[in-house]
């Protein structure tokens, strides 16, 4: 074997070194983990700070790597096609093609790819120093492509959307998150992750408490029946009313009567509940629970009052409210805890009307829509468009609903039946069994 043929057997074999390293660069930094990256760098990790500045010029990434992977490719089977036909004749082509086929595939894509993507972020901080000065030298070369690559695309009338980096991201985190461990304690973490994204996109009207389940007293009632009401209720915080219940004057909290009656010594009657009642916060329906949870901690408060549109209390959500939410219901030795879901031997579930669908749907993870009611009975509403009588039964979004009790034109307690063997969601049958 002559010089000549013995170089251009090591130039083959360095090129598909090379090609092996674009093809290895370009699975780790795709495949790499962005947090890990990111935290690494908040570390002092100066090669995790590389892999971020070259991820956060993809483009111009993605066109240096294909274009060096290409070339190195086309050169290495162009040097292997003239080995093989000035030793075989033209019947080299097909050697050359089978063999080069064979040695790219194996060593320029298979065990480079499957390597960077079972360590990708070892891979790419190794390969991050090289790949920058790949990137810097190509750059004149990966910004015409660039720009080819547009002209291209708008000739064929596709626009460049710019990337909602933070919605992406979010969309990732979900996704994420939606594939955590099975279990309970795993559920019970999904459920708590999932809610704070939700924090966002739930208004207070899905977690407030209705104004009929609201603890009031009227401020027009003697004084010492004021405090007796006050003591025998399990909150801290009861609006006043006069007049009428919509008219709330005033929140009165538990602490600052107690700290009146002593600073009094017992003489109730001569206690000016105006002096230590607090103003009261109204807040619109359509506040998010984000929202409301950075006014609570803006304003200090814990407390407010839930109007709509035209100014009629609808409820009242308080910070628990908003915690329980994302952790689940929240029971104190005060707190009046009623049974909302009961499970049956049957696989169906005995569920009061009261009970909200986020609460169920993060209970047992169903898919039950809460754009348009807030409880299930609200849901049942809406699907059947009448208000239906004890024994009707219902079947939407896959699962079958009975009525059980009702109290007048409300739904109190309604028996659920899931879907066997999946989970919920689905499109409305509107089938309704009478």
């Amino acid at each position: 074997m002559d010089t000549v043929n013995v170089i251009a057997l090591g130039g083959i074999a360095v090129l598909l070194l090379l090609s092996g390293f674009f093809s290895g660069s370009e699975t780790a930094f795709t495949a790499a983990s962005r947090p890990r990256m990111h935290q690494l760098e908040n570390n002092g990790d100066r090669r995790a700070k590389l892999v971020n500045e070259i991820r956060g010029h993809r483009d111009r990434m993605i066109a240096a790597i294909l274009f060096g992977n290409n070339l190195v490719n086309i050169l290495a089977s162009a040097l292997a096609t003239s080995l093989m036909i000035t030793a075989y004749g033209e019947a080299g082509i097909v050697y050359a093609t089978a063999a080069m086929t064979a040695l790219i595939l194996v060593f320029g894509e298979i065990v480079p790819k499957t390597y960077a993507f079972r360590n990708a972020d070892r891979a790419a901080l190794a390969l991050a120093p090289t790949l920058r000065v790949v990137i810097a030298v190509l750059a004149p070369i990966s910004d015409t492509i660039q720009a080819i690559n547009r002209m291209m695309l708008r000739l064929f009338g596709v626009r460049e959307k710019q990337a909602d980096e933070w919605a992406a991201t979010v969309e990732e985190l979900r996704g994420a998150i939606e594939l955590h461990g099975d279990g309970p304690e795993s559920r019970q973490q999904r459920a708590m992750l999932r809610s704070i994204f939700d924090l966002a996109d739930v208004e207070v009207e899905m977690v407030m408490r209705h104004r009929t389940d609201i603890a009031t007293i009227d401020a027009g009632l003697p004084t010492g029946e004021i405090v007796a009401q006050a003591l025998d209720s399990p909150y801290t915080r009861i609006p006043l009313w006069r007049e009428e219940p919509d008219n709330i004057i005033g929140i009165l909290h538990a602490k600052a009567l107690l700290r009146a009656i002593s600073e009094h010594r017992g003489e109730i009657e001569t206690l000016s509940l105006d002096s230590i009642v607090t103003p009261p916060w109204f807040i619109p329906e359509s506040t998010t629970l984000l929202e409301q949870l950075q006014a609570f901690r803006r304003r200090r408060e814990h407390f407010a009052l839930v109007v709509d549109e035209y100014g009629s209390l609808m409820g009242v959500v308080t910070l628990e409210d908003i915690l329980e939410e994302i952790v689940g219901d929240i029971s104190d030795e005060h707190d009046v805890v009623p049974i909302g879901v009961r499970p049956q031997r049957d696989g169906s579930y005995l569920v009061d009307g009261s009970v909200t669908i986020r609460d169920l749907n993060r209970q047992f993870e169903w898919r039950l829509p809460d754009q348009e009611a807030a409880t299930i009975a609200g849901l049942v509403l809406h699907e059947a468009k009448v208000i239906p009588e004890v024994g009707q039964i219902f079947i939407f979004h896959e699962f079958r609903f009975e009525i059980i009790r009702r109290q007048r034109n409300q739904i109190t307690l309604i028996r659920i039946s899931p879907p066997a063997g999946k989970n919920a969601g689905g499109h409305t049958t509107d089938e309704t069994i009478r």
